[in-house]
């Protein structure tokens, strides 16, 4: 799928059939629909980051691909329900379209206004919920959510990645921020050396950062926990690097803020133990588990279903 660069993305993908499923047709409309706020948000990515040229239209088309598969999935998911003779009754619909109206619109005004910006009719509304329902309870059925993940299949995993393991050297950080109106602002340096007197004659860091740091972290009275290097901002990192454990910095001033900074323990870089990352491990292996029993299913469905791609 090609996108010219000269024209609007969603007016390019406007009128046409894409893909028959069984009896249902997929169309760049709605494939285009379908995909519009994950294109709406590579326009921003790269409107924040600046566009190399092409990307943009390389990743939108990957995404508009990609939705197309996804709705035909979609498609032959609801065939399968229906071929396998299951049946959603009206009334079950419509108290889950009632659910859906208070859960994410309040009531049925909001709703209806929301619709109506979106060119939305209800019974659209209506069978959106009811398709989103039945291919929620179909891969249910399908994909088993009852996965269990053998100790050897975990320890495998962290033999085999170890390198996903390894931490830098850390520290055990606490920090005072003391933020500058303007570059040229003064008051926050005489505001360190305030309280670096202070904690020079035996008032405690913590409750120095409680009262006057405006760091995030003030609520926790600075403490950082444990960091790696590439946590802090460079000329940060440098100095509370150099310390040992119970050193304290002297002022660190920059353009935006001064910082005084407080080194309560260190530890040596390491892979993590297989203590703390089993649960990690486990939930990817039971994500991927997952994917490929899905994979094998909607495989299954497609030998058995007409699709033609155009």
């Amino acid at each position: 799928m090609i996108f010219c660069s000269g024209l609007p993305l969603r007016a390019e993908l406007a009128d046409g059939i894409l893909a028959i499923v069984n009896n249902s047709v997929i169309t760049r409309e709605q494939v285009a629909d379908y995909v519009a706020p994950a294109i709406d948000a590579l326009r921003q990515d790269y409107a924040n980051q600046g566009d190399v040229p092409g990307s943009l239209e390389q990743k939108a088309s990957d995404v508009f691909n990609d939705g197309l598969e996804q709705l035909i999935e979609r498609q032959l998911i609801l065939h399968d329900f229906d071929v396998e003779g299951y049946k959603l009754p009206d009334s079950y619909v419509d108290q889950l379209v009632q659910d859906s109206i208070r859960q994410r619109y309040g009531d049925r005004i909001t709703l209806m206004k929301t619709l109506q910006a979106q060119g939305m009719t209800f019974e659209q509304f209506r069978k959106n919920v009811r398709d989103q329902y039945i291919i929620t309870a179909m891969r249910s059925k399908n994909v088993s959510q009852e996965i269990v993940i053998s100790p050897y299949k975990i320890e495998n995993y962290y033999l085999a990645h170890q390198d996903d393991f390894k931490i830098g050297d850390q520290i055990k950080l606490r920090m005072i921020v003391l933020n500058k109106s303007s570059s040229d602002d003064q008051s926050p340096h005489r505001m360190a050396e305030e309280i670096l007197t202070q904690i020079k004659q035996g008032a405690s860091f913590a409750q120095m950062a409680s009262v006057y740091s405006e760091g995030s972290q003030r609520q926790q009275s600075g403490d950082w926990g444990w960091v790696e290097r590439s946590v802090l901002r460079k000329e940060l990192a440098d100095v509370a690097f150099s310390l040992q454990p119970g050193q304290m910095s002297g002022i660190i001033e920059t353009s935006q803020a001064c910082y005084l900074m407080l080194v309560e323990q260190r530890r040596p870089a390491h892979v993590r133990p297989l203590s703390e990352v089993r649960d990690d491990i486990e939930a990817t292996l039971r994500t991927q588990e997952q994917s490929r029993l899905e994979k094998q299913w909607i495989g299954g469905l497609k030998k058995k279903t007409f699709i033609r791609y155009f």
